[in-house]
């Protein structure tokens, strides 16, 4: 992050911009925002105010809903990888250096940095022709953006990936292929089941399971479309297993989970959340669904 001071007349706009959200001149707003940026300046609003920043040499959408919805184009062959970048840039590389030494030119990556992080300058360098970049100015929720990224994702199959797992070998060729199966709409890396009173998920092995994780998860693209995340999942398992429900729910095929050759390094949305806020938003979501699938025996696997 440059700390070079912005010139007075960016200063001036910025404050003649504030002025104009307080009046609720909301047009006017805009202009002054946009003359900023041909200042090569960004301002962003927060609790405390606004502040400015030199705009870093890429694009940046306003938010993730600035993102093109291609929901209702045909699929194309080949599958889309699709990463939520949250910051850690040592780790968004290793996870995509890994990633593209371990599939064929036809999977494609979505790097999604979700707000100004201090991985941006990474996202932009490993842009390629296999990797696209989309950073966002203000960031979304994680059901938000990564349904965002489904919609805008035209690939047959969509991949789900957290930048904590590592590919050492050909991982997505086994889910792929468990996607032909008749019946299937999703394969994964880690499954788990429901256990006896519905107090809790268990790890399940491979083969078919009653939800997956979305650590690496391959989706049949129509299957998401068809059935969307959960809108007020935050993260972590427990919103994988209520979509994971959802899609079983509204019989769009079978979950399968299939042993592959990855790692999972340090997961940071789970060890590096405030543990408040994380077992809150965990239970809000565990909550939810068991108000809507509790006692669903039909949804439980026959063992």
């Amino acid at each position: 992050m440059s700390t070079t001071e912005p010139p007075s007349a960016v200063l001036e706009l910025a404050e003649q911009r504030a002025a104009a959200r307080a009046a609720k001149d909301f047009a006017a707003s805009d202009r002054l925002r946009d003359a900023i940026a041909e200042l090569g300046w960004t301002v962003r609003d927060g609790a405390d105010g606004w502040t400015l920043a030199e705009r870093p040499p890429y694009a940046v959408l306003p938010s993730v809903r600035d993102l093109p919805d291609n929901s209702a184009e045909p699929d194309v062959d080949g599958s889309t990888v699709a990463l939520l970048v949250d910051g850690w840039p040592d780790d968004l590389r290793t996870c995509v250096e890994a990633l593209l030494a371990h599939t064929g030119d036809d999977v494609r990556v979505l790097l999604l940095e979700n707000g100004p992080t201090d991985a941006g300058s990474v996202v932009h360098e490993l842009a390629s022709p296999r990797v696209e970049e989309i950073h966002l100015e203000r960031p979304a929720g994680w059901a938000e953006a990564r349904q965002a990224l489904i919609r805008y994702d035209r690939a047959a199959v969509h991949v789900v990936m957290d930048v904590s797992t590592v590919l050492e070998g050909d991982a997505l060729g086994p889910l792929r292929a468990a996607l032909t199966e008749p019946g299937v709409a999703a394969a994964g890396w880690r499954g788990v089941n429901v256990a006896d009173g519905w107090t809790e998920f268990v790890d399940a092995g491979p083969g078919e399971v009653e939800a997956l994780l979305s650590y690496l998860l391959a989706v049949r693209r129509q299957a998401a479309l068809a059935v969307p995340l959960p809108a007020k999942a935050r993260f972590y398992r427990n919103a994988d297993m209520e979509w994971s429900y959802l899609l079983r729910d509204a019989g769009v095929g079978r979950l399968l989970a299939v042993d592959v050759p990855v790692r999972q390094d340090r997961h940071r949305g789970y060890h590096d959340t405030d543990p408040d806020v994380r077992d809150r938003e965990s239970r809000k979501t565990y909550d939810r669904f068991l108000q809507r699938f509790r006692g669903r025996e039909d949804l439980r696997l026959k063992t």
